[in-house]
């Protein structure tokens, strides 16, 4: 997700190959709305660059068992202008509502704002940033031309180093109506904007997936439920991608149309609804 607008549970060991590090590159399968189970620390992964397997506790979650959103553990960000990518929503937080277990983000066709939309963003910012770790969501995300839905994550020395330098971790990003997902890393080398990223073809992407990232000192991997789609190196290349040694605060939102969509927004289609059935984080205790 480029900016500058500042812009539940199964893991089955897999083996994750490490990718170069370039600069610039580019649970329940249901669609019911889930009751959530008691989270139980995920099955270790394995990867080529350590020999002992991570092992992790849960200690960060939000499972929206109750009726509104806890502002203990998210912020609203509201406003409108394009977040810097042109998008055509206001987000308020009349559109982020809770029930029957999950987090409910709704984009509506309504002018708030001199805007033509309206959605919700939610962030973590100041409540929890982790460094290093696994960080997932269970989500299913609405289809249509020009719907933006993203679960991701910012460094949260924002305020002081701004974007890209920061650092960005897009999670899960999904455009329009076709099953790709997304995953990408952003930050700066020599100040100027770099990217790696990967993306998977999901068929069910309609239905519930949980997008995770594992991260440590060595690497990032992304997968979609048990599936390792791709490996950021952040170990060999420490000098310029110390942004990923640092924390980073999460972000949930749905946006309308914008550069990446890069199509008109399908207004037949609203309202249209992005679930979260959960966020969790785990730290490696190993």
């Amino acid at each position: 997700m480029v900016l500058p607008r500042k812009k539940k549970f199964r893991i089955v060991a897999l083996a994750a190959l490490i990718l170069p590090l370039i600069l610039v590159s580019c649970s329940k399968k249901d669609n019911s709305i889930p009751n959530n189970p008691t989270p139980t620390p995920p099955k270790p992964v394995d990867t080529t660059t350590t020999t002992t397997k991570p092992q992790y506790s849960l200690v960060w979650s939000d499972e929206f068992d109750g009726t509104t959103v806890d502002t203990t553990k998210w912020n609203f960000e509201t406003g409108g202008g394009g977040w810097g990518n042109n998008e055509l929503e206001y987000y308020q937080a009349a559109n982020a509502t809770v029930g029957s277990g999950n987090l409910m983000i709704t984009a509506k066709q309504e002018s708030v704002g001199n805007e033509p939309y309206t959605s919700a963003r939610m962030t973590t910012q100041g409540k929890e940033a982790p460094t290093y770790g696994r960080i997932e969501a269970r989500i299913k995300v609405p289809m249509g031309p020009g719907f933006w839905p993203a679960f991701w994550m910012l460094g949260s020395n924002i305020q002081t180093v701004p974007w890209p330098g920061c650092g960005e971790l897009d999670i899960m990003e999904h455009v329009n109506d076709n099953g790709t997902i997304y995953g990408t890393m952003h930050w700066a080398i020599n100040n100027q904007h770099s990217q790696y990223g990967s993306t998977l073809n999901v068929p069910t992407v309609s239905d519930y997936h949980v997008y995770a990232i594992e991260w440590d000192k060595n690497e990032i991997r992304w997968y979609v439920d048990d599936t390792l789609y791709q490996t950021g190196n952040i170990k060999d290349n420490i000098n310029t991608t110390g942004a990923f040694h640092l924390p980073f605060f999460i972000i949930l939102n749905f946006a309308m149309g914008g550069n990446f969509p890069n199509t008109p927004v399908n207004q037949s289609l609203l309202p249209a609804t992005m679930y979260v059935d959960y966020v969790r984080v785990y730290k490696q205790t190993n």
